[in-house]
């Protein structure tokens, strides 16, 4: 069964959405070699509710952290940890979710990992990986 979303809802859907770009731009600063997954998503999980969210995968099923952290070959949902950093040329996947008054967003970046680029994280298309 489909359900139509008022103008209301789908507004706050939206604004999901965008808080959540804002985030994946933000991690976009502060992701770079030397960096632990487990640091990234202490720092993600601020981010979160620094505008008023929930991250959406805290606790879902037991799941421990507010990112999925998935590096070079790994292929989704990796579990942060601090023995593991993110080094030059690595790919990887930062998937994330918010839930905004009660409406979710979720989405995921896929980035190369490079301090010789003019950002720390470069969007990898499709080609590259």
């Amino acid at each position: 069964m489909v359900t139509i979303k008022s103008e209301r809802e789908i507004e706050l859907m939206r604004e999901a959405g965008r808080i959540l770009a804002k985030i994946h731009e933000e991690l976009g600063r502060i992701v770079k070699p030397g960096i632990s997954t487990k640091e990234i998503d202490r720092i993600c999980e601020e981010m979160i509710r620094s505008y008023g969210c929930i991250p959406s995968f805290l606790g879902y099923e037991g799941y421990p952290a507010s990112v999925c952290i998935s590096i070079n070959d790994e292929v989704v949902h990796g579990i942060p940890n601090k023995h593991r950093y993110l080094n030059e040329g690595d790919i990887v996947s930062l998937d994330t979710g918010v839930i905004w008054k009660g409406y979710q967003s979720d989405a995921a970046i896929i980035s190369m990992i490079s301090q010789q680029q003019s950002r720390n994280m470069q969007k990898a298309s499709v080609s590259e990986l």
